[in-house]
């Protein structure tokens, strides 16, 4: 029956696990280990786990277990791995399948965490990286060839909102025998299904969009049983980024409102991307949703919207940007992205500072640029917000 459920009924009743008592609510099972009945049944259970069975929370926990199974269940995916923050869940995605001598190809527009696993932590250990333009397949065709490993790509990158053809990049890498490993969180598990469209592995920020009101960290690594147990568990349990029993079930309250809030979140953020295009302190406007934007038919195709993120650049440089998210009085300057509030972010001086000036201007991370990131407070609100920003620009 649960297979037939629309996203909504998921999204509140997947994964539950009741104990005697019959709780409503996700109960919080906050301990470390677990008690036994017999010397004998410690040992079995060391020997194999049953699926309801647990050992220690570093390898899994009750509500940690329904917060996966949720979300596996809204992904499409066999199971998944909770883990500490969305970075421990993109490293252990990609360093638990790799070994010296791999080939990884990657979409070089990418969050400055993850450039940094790729340039520095898999090269550290003999993993060799290619990066490409992600929205241009003829260089993935060049780029991923017999042997390669895996292909890593954020669906839309951060914060330019640069999208990746998931459906053509899986054919290309599935063709040599490369995993897919897609961090998803700009998409959200509510605009994009991309293991429909070929991911084999999906990774989110659990702490975005996931939570939404920027109270916990969190990631979550989603994929098939033998990859999620075999290659990504071993690692996790023996490295110990697990997500801790209570940021969990802060995560399985956030699923309930997830659909609801992030369809409000981009119906705003296309209201807003509308009003501020053409503004004449807006000398560039980003956003997938507006026919102006170059992937727009891609991004209707693959999401069927143009997702929670607005990305404009103003007049100015960066004195012209801090000019204006000074000015801001409900947006709030911050580095967090799918919050219930809205959030300015100047990528060239926070989330992108350490990457070289070179790299910046080949991604378009101006010091203009601004990321905005849509929350839930009326659209109008926050559109006089920005405009009387811009105005001190």
């Amino acid at each position: 029956m649960a297979d037939n459920w629309k996203t909504r009924t998921k999204l509140v009743h997947e994964g539950s696990r009741r104990s005697q008592y019959g709780e409503m609510a996700e109960a919080i099972f906050l301990t470390q280990g677990f008690a036994y009945d017999s010397a004998e049944s410690a040992e079995a259970r060391f020997v194999k786990a049953g699926d309801d069975e647990f050992i220690y929370a570093r390898y899994g926990n009750p509500t940690t277990r329904m917060f996966e199974e949720r979300i596996a269940a809204l992904e499409g995916t066999e199971d998944a791995f909770a883990t500490a923050s969305g970075m421990a869940a993109v490293n252990a995605a990609l360093v638990s399948m790799l070994r010296a001598g791999d080939h990884v190809v990657s979409a070089r527009a990418l969050f400055g965490s993850c450039l940094y696993i790729l340039e520095e932590v898999l090269t550290r250990y003999g993993v060799r990286v290619t990066f490409v333009d992600g929205a241009d397949l003829d260089q993935w065709r060049a780029a991923v060839v017999p042997g390669t490993k895996a292909v890593f790509f954020e669906s839309m990158s951060n914060p330019t909102l640069e999208l990746v053809d998931i459906a053509a990049v899986s054919d290309i890498a599935h063709a040599v025998g490369a995993l897919v490993v897609v961090d998803n969180v700009f998409a959200t598990p509510i605009f994009s299904r991309a293991v429909d469209q070929g991911a084999d592995v999906v990774v989110y920020s659990a702490t975005k969009h996931i939570d939404g009101q920027g109270r916990a960290l969190g990631g979550v690594i989603c994929g098939t049983r033998d990859y999620i147990r075999k290659v990504a568990e071993p690692y996790l349990k023996h490295t110990g980024a697990a997500m801790s029993p209570f940021t969990s079930w802060i995560m399985l309250n956030g699923m309930a409102t997830l659909d609801l809030r992030c369809r409000a979140m981009a119906e705003s953020a296309l209201t807003v991307a509308r009003a501020l295009e053409g503004h004449p302190k807006v000398t560039r406007m980003i956003f997938p949703g507006l026919p102006s934007h170059p992937q727009h038919a891609l991004a209707m195709a693959q999401m069927g919207s143009g997702g929670t993120l607005v990305t404009f650049e103003v007049a100015g440089g960066k004195e012209g940007a801090f000019r204006f998210m000074n000015a801001l009085e409900i947006a709030k300057i911050s580095n967090n992205l799918g919050d219930a509030k809205t959030i300015a972010t100047h990528p060239a001086t926070t989330t992108h500072q350490r990457l070289p000036q070179d790299q910046k201007d080949a991604l378009g991370i101006t010091p203009g640029l601004i990321r905005l990131s849509v929350g839930l407070e009326d659209a109008d609100d926050l559109i006089a917000d920005l405009m009387q920003g811009l105005a001190q620009v």
